[in-house]
C-alpha cells in the first residue's frame, strides 16, 4: 500500500487532478464510480475563502462518498494561506494539498501557484504556516521549476519534506511551458531514487492511456499516477488504467449505455449540487468528450448545450441510447 501518513491507499493508487471549473463534485463523483483512489477539489484561492466568497466557499463542499478527498489551496499571503488551511480542516477533507504548480497567468503572475517557484524561502515559509495550521497530511503539487533555467523540484523536494509534507506530486513541465510540449518525467524519476525522500512521489502530465501509465510506471518508478484532461469525459480511463495494471489487458471501451448512463449521472449530480439552470449551463463542456467519436454525435451535442430543460436533457439522452450509434473514431 502507499501511505500518506496514515491515509493507506492501494498500490499505485490513481489520482484525480484539481482542475478548475472541472474537478467539482458532480465530476468527482463520476471518476470516483470508475476507480479513482483520491481526488482532490478544484483550487481554491486563500484570498477568497479569507472573504468569505461565495464560490470559494462553495468549493469546499466535500461528502463522504468522495472519501479520500483533498482539499487544495492557493495563496500568496503566508498567514492567509496558514488561516485557509484551518478553514479548510473544518470542513472535514482527509488532507489539504497546495497547489504550487498552477501557470496560469492570473495565478502566477500574482505571486501564487506556479510563481513560488521563483521563491523557494517563501514556498517553504508558506508551506511550513500550512502544516503548523492543521492536523491533517499536507500534500504539495508543483511543476518542475519556472523555465528551463531554474529546474529546481529536486531541491523542493527535499525542503518541503523536511518541514512535513506527506506526499508530492508532480507534473512534468514548467511554468513557461505550461501544456504545451511532451511531459518529461526524468526530473520525478530522480526524485523518488533520492534516498532522502521517504514520501510518496506522485507524477502527472500526458497520462491518456493504460499502455502509458504502465510504460510510464515501470520507467519513473512512482507510487502512483495524477490524472487530469485524459478523465474529462472519460472517467472510464481510471478503471482501464487499474484493469492494465492487474492484468495486462485492455478492457474494452465503454458502450454506448455505459456512455449516457455515466453522462446521466454526471448531470444529475450537477443539477442536484449547483441548481437546475447553473447545472445545466455547467454540464456543456462535458458533452463533447462524453460522446467524442459516436457517429452522429454532433448533432446531439448540439442540441444538448442548446436547451434548457431537464427533460429535454434526459428525452436526448434517452435517444442516443436507443439509436445506438457506432463509435467511428
Amino acid at each position: 500500500m502507499v501511505h500518506i501518513r496514515d491515509l493507506a491507499l492501494p498500490d499505485f493508487p490513481l489520482l484525480l487532478a484539481p482542475m478548475e471549473d472541472v474537478s467539482d463534485p458532480p465530476f468527482r463523483a463520476v471518476c470516483k464510480a470508475n476507480g479513482a483512489d483520491l481526488m482532490y477539489t478544484e483550487f481554491i484561492s486563500s484570498e477568497g475563502l479569507i472573504r468569505d466568497a461565495a464560490k470559494s466557499r462553495k468549493k469546499l463542499d466535500v461528502f463522504d462518498y468522495e472519501r479520500p478527498i483533498g482539499i487544495q489551496l492557493f495563496g500568496s499571503d503566508v498567514a492567509t494561506m496558514g488561516e485557509c488551511a484551518r478553514i479548510s480542516t473544518l470542513a472535514g477533507p482527509d488532507l489539504i494539498d497546495i497547489n504550487y504548480g498552477c501557470p496560469v497567468k492570473q495565478v502566477a503572475c500574482r505571486g501564487a501557484g506556479a510563481a513560488l517557484l521563483r521563491d523557494i524561502p517563501k514556498m517553504v515559509e508558506m508551506t511550513s504556516a500550512v502544516v503548523k495550521a492543521t492536523h491533517l497530511p499536507v500534500t504539495v503539487k508543483t511543476r518542475l521549476g519556472w523555465d528551463e533555467n531554474t529546474l529546481n523540484v529536486e531541491e523542493v523536494a527535499e525542503r518541503l519534506q523536511d518541514i512535513g509534507i506527506a506526499a508530492l506530486t508532480v507534473h512534468g513541465r514548467t511554468r513557461v511551458q505550461m501544456y504545451k510540449g511532451e511531459a518529461d518525467w526524468r526530473l520525478i524519476a530522480k526524485i523518488k531514487e533520492n534516498p532522502r525522500i521517504k514520501i510518496p512521489i506522485f507524477g502527472n502530465g500526458d497520462i491518456d492511456s493504460p499502455e502509458k501509465a504502465v510504460e510510464y510506471k515501470n520507467r519513473y518508478g512512482v507510487d502512483g499516477i495524477m490524472i487530469g484532461r485524459a478523465s474529462i469525459g472519460y472517467p472510464w480511463i481510471f478503471r482501464e488504467i487499474k484493469h492494465f495494471v492487474a492484468t495486462g489487458q485492455k478492457l474494452a471501451p465503454p458502450t454506448v449505455e455505459e456512455r449516457v448512463a455515466m453522462c446521466r449521472m454526471h448531470f444529475e449530480k450537477s443539477i442536484e449540487w449547483k441548481g437546475e439552470r447553473s447545472g445545466i449551463l455547467e454540464m456543456r463542456r462535458h458533452y463533447a468528450q462524453y460522446f467524442r467519436g459516436l457517429e452522429g454525435a454532433k448533432q446531439w451535442r448540439m442540441r444538448l448545450v442548446e436547451t434548457y430543460s431537464v427533460d429535454e436533457v434526459h428525452a436526448i439522452l434517452a435517444e442516443i441510447s436507443a439509436a445506438e450509434p457506432v463509435l467511428v473514431g
